[in-house]
C-alpha cells in the first residue's frame, strides 16, 4: 500500500512593530515592512500553485495578521484561518502537538507562528539546516504519511524555502 503525503507551510510571522512599548506582546502589529511582505510571499506562494488545505495561526496579532494578508493572496476567506494557542504559549512541542492533532483530511497546512520555534521546527522535522528563519520565511515540508498524528516518526524532507529578501523562489 502506497503511503500519503502530508504537505507543512512553517511560516515566521511577518515584521511586526515596537513602537508602543507599553503594548501587550500578544496584541503587537504588523509594521509597514511586515504588511508589505506578507501577501507579497502570498503571492509567491500563488504563482507557484502553492495552496494550503488549512492555515492555522497562532492569536497573537501579528501572526493572525500575516496569516489573513498571505490567505487574501491564495483566494482563502480569512474566516477559514483557526487560531491555536499552543502556537503563542508553547514552543516546538506544543506546536509539533498541534500538529499531530489535525485532521487527516487536510493534506497541505499553513502554520503561522514565531521564532524560535519555526526555525527549531523545520531543523526537527526536516533537518534543514536553517541557521534562522527570517521574518515572513517560509519552509514548506513534506512527508511520505497518511496521518499527521505520524509527524513526530515520520522524517520529513524540505521542499523549498524562501523569505522576503530571498530568490523569490521556493528551492533548496
Amino acid at each position: 500500500m502506497e503511503k500519503e503525503s502530508k504537505i507543512l507551510y512553517l511560516v515566521r510571522h511577518a515584521k511586526s512593530s515596537w513602537k508602543e512599548a507599553e503594548q501587550a506582546d500578544i496584541d503587537r502589529p504588523l509594521n509597514k515592512r511586515g504588511l508589505a511582505n506578507a501577501p507579497a510571499m502570498g503571492e509567491r506562494l500563488y504563482l507557484q500553485g502553492h495552496k494550503p488545505d488549512l492555515i492555522i495561526s497562532s492569536p497573537a496579532a501579528r501572526a493572525l495578521s500575516t496569516a489573513r494578508c498571505i490567505a487574501g493572496e491564495l483566494n482563502i476567506d480569512s474566516s477559514e484561518i483557526v487560531t491555536n494557542d499552543s502556537l503563542y504559549f508553547s514552543g516546538s512541542l506544543g506546536t509539533q502537538y498541534c500538529l499531530q492533532s489535525i485532521d487527516d483530511e487536510y493534506r497541505e497546512v499553513m502554520i503561522v507562528g514565531h521564532n524560535p520555534t519555526t526555525t527549531s521546527l523545520a531543523n526537527q522535522l526536516a533537518d534543514a539546516g536553517i541557521v534562522n528563519m527570517p521574518t515572513c520565511a517560509i519552509a514548506i515540508i513534506g512527508f511520505e504519511m497518511a496521518s499527521w498524528a505520524d509527524l513526530s516518526l515520520t522524517p520529513g524532507r524540505l521542499l523549498g524555502y524562501d523569505y522576503p529578501k530571498g530568490s523569490g523562489e521556493f528551492r533548496l
